[in-house]
């Protein structure tokens, strides 16, 4: 317990002490005009009230990822703890912000421009596709979990078919209406309910005071399948959205564009990095008791090892053993809500993004539909295909976490050019630019769905490829400076 109560704080602290390093070293100007009152055009560009941002920000960047991002990390032991804490204060929360900082500079710009004004033209090509496809594979991804669990809930007249044409319905509202119709007034309330849940299950965490992994245990890896799924880099990828995810710097120009002031950008930006932290570290210290030999006794489960690969039932076995029946409400909420939530924001993004890119003004209803009808008809169609296969979706998934991390490298990158042309401390996102590049190259090169190499040499081309990185970043400040 003393381990995970550290790791608690260390959190809160990490947001006190230094988010307002990273903000000083950006330097926020309290008199600039924001895009939201330069731009106003009740649409997109609408001015919020910032408890109300933070809230869709929360919401916006946290989905299921912290939920089941975290159970899945929790497998690998005590090491899951140390890489939400220091990756969302030194990654995550730097990363959120400068990128969210920049977009809010620059009129609220989607994040292919931000990659390409940084990192040239050609990349900025690549990085829009990719994006956009990325957006595409959360929209899908988000779509089929949901409306099985509703299927699941409803009588049988309202099958897997009828929720998922509900819940594309609702995306299309979601991605064509203003804002602040639809996601304006309901995301906060599921902000809250996620909140609410992860509260409880500290709540229970203290109350029943299960037995917790603690740093003097040690690191070592105890995931079931520690041989083909080492901690560096398998870990760092599971765990996504608890400690940094690209798919974050997608959603901030959706609320830079609603910002009232830029001091208000570090309790959003950063803040919602931290309060996701702090939620993944609750499920990953109510997984990892749930996968000991007590936990498996307590919630029931001992010997059922298909339990243990469902995050979902986790979830649902978690909150009901320890909330009852309310936790299982609120676990469906969840489940439920936070992936929707994700998935239309997803849409909406990708449709701000095409939108920059062949420079369509989003003020008439005909032109969102321009763009949005192409973009659901691909949704629909990698949503048909994943759920032909039974593991679909765990291919799907598993392919948007390699993505997403991808993303977040890249963006570093981006960052890191930015500040660096500015004359700023760019060692704050130039040290987990490498990381995370180091990262996402050693999971290409030995993960079983990507070159599957022999672990040793997957390492020695991750290396390779991030002191080249180090390397060409160096030359490159060298001849601008």
């Amino acid at each position: 317990m003393i381990t995970f109560i550290s790791a608690l704080l260390l959190l809160i602290v990490g947001y006190y002490v230094y988010s307002k390093v990273v903000e000083r070293v950006f330097g926020i100007d309290k008199g600039r005009p924001t895009p939201a009152f330069t731009k106003t055009d009740n649409i997109d560009y609408i001015p919020m009230p910032t408890w109300k941002v933070f809230m869709i920000q929360f919401l916006n960047i946290a989905g299921l990822g912290p939920i089941f991002g975290a159970i899945m990390g929790a497998k690998y032991g005590t090491a899951s703890y140390l890489w939400i804490v220091f990756g969302s204060i030194f990654a995550g929360g730097v990363h959120d912000y400068i990128s969210g900082m920049i977009s809010l500079r620059k009129g609220g710009v989607s994040l292919p421009e931000i990659i390409g004004d940084n990192l040239g033209g050609s990349v900025k090509f690549v990085m829009r596709i990719f994006i956009v496809i990325l957006m595409i594979l959360v929209g899908a991804v988000f779509i089929s979990g949901p409306a099985g669990i509703l299927a699941s809930l409803t009588p049988q007249h309202l099958n897997l078919n009828f929720w998922i044409a509900v819940i594309l319905i609702y995306y299309v509202f979601a991605t064509l209406l203003p804002i602040d119709k639809i996601i304006g007034k309901i995301y906060p309330i599921f902000a809250f309910a996620l909140l609410f849940m992860a509260v409880g299950i500290l709540f229970c965490i203290f109350y029943y005071n299960p037995p917790l992994p603690e740093l003097t245990d040690g690191l070592s890896n105890k995931h079931p399948n520690a041989a083909n799924l080492p901690i560096f880099p398998m870990m760092f990828i599971s765990i996504a959205c608890g400690a940094i995810s690209g798919f974050h710097a997608t959603q901030s120009p959706l609320m830079a564009r609603c910002m009232k002031n830029e001091r208000n950008a570090r309790p959003i930006f950063y803040g919602s990095m931290i309060t996701e932290g702090i939620v993944a570290l609750i499920w990953a210290a109510a997984a990892t008791y749930f996968f000991s030999p007590e936990g498996q006794q307590f919630f029931g489960v001992a010997g059922d090892s298909s339990i243990n690969g469902n995050s979902a039932d986790i979830v649902d076995k978690i909150s009901k053993g320890w909330l009852g029946q309310l936790g299982g409400i609120l676990a469906i909420l969840g489940v439920v809500a936070a992936p929707i939530t994700s998935g239309d924001t997803a849409l909406r993004s990708g449709r701000l993004i095409i939108a920059d890119i062949f420079n369509i003004s989003q003020n008439k209803i005909k032109k969102r539909l321009l763009i949005s009808v192409p973009l659901f008809a691909v949704t629909f169609i990698v949503l048909y295909f994943s759920m032909k296969d039974k593991e679909g979706f765990e291919i799907i998934w598993r392919y948007f976490a390699w993505c997403n991390q991808i993303l977040a490298a890249v963006t570093l990158w981006a960052v890191t050019v930015y500040l660096a042309r500015n004359h700023k401390a760019y060692v704050i996102t130039f040290v987990p630019a490498l990381f995370m590049t180091s990262v996402v190259t050693a999971y290409i090169s030995i993960a079983p769905e990507g070159l599957h190499l022999n672990h040793t040499v997957g390492y020695i081309i991750s290396a390779v490829i991030t002191i080249t990185s180090f390397i060409l970043f160096i030359l490159w400040r060298r001849k601008n400076r």
